[in-house]
């Protein structure tokens, strides 16, 4: 499994948000931090405004900002919104197992594993964590 530019791009943007907790944040100030498109940032937070993780401001000083504390948020919902399922395998995409070979797939046993191994890593960091490993790092290096 690979986290396409969008997962990784969308908790860029939102440490971001998250290291100016009481100011709006433009798109344009991540992007020029980030070296991310604006073009591909505003398709991304749209995702993250339509799922209530953002909220917009008009205006000279507006912008983006978190609508809940970083450490409401984990880094296993924002892949989710912009990833969609994080499963390894398509037949556990679903909360039912609906493949045909699901009741003699040796390879079954691993692929639950997986999962389970990176439901507990993305799902226990929070957006928290790493706005503090973040600031533990210069923005030079962001690139």
């Amino acid at each position: 499994m690979k986290i396409s530019t969008k997962g990784r791009y969308a908790l860029r943007m939102m440490i971001e948000f998250g290291l100016h907790p009481d100011q709006c944040t433009k798109i344009s100030q991540v992007a020029a931090r980030q070296g991310i498109s604006d073009k591909y940032l505003e398709q991304i937070v749209t995702l993250l405004h339509r799922a209530g993780y953002v909220r917009s401001s008009r205006g000279a000083q507006g912008g983006y900002m978190l609508t809940r504390k970083p450490e409401e948020y984990t880094v296993g919902m924002i892949l989710r919104q912009t990833e969609g399922s994080l499963s390894p395998v398509a037949c556990l995409d679903d909360d039912i197992n609906q493949c045909e070979r699901a009741s003699y797939c040796a390879a079954l046993t691993v692929w639950n594993q997986l999962k389970d191994a990176i439901n507990l890593v993305v799902d226990n960091v929070t957006l928290a964590d790493l706005i503090e490993e973040q600031k533990k790092r210069p923005y030079d290096n962001m690139m």
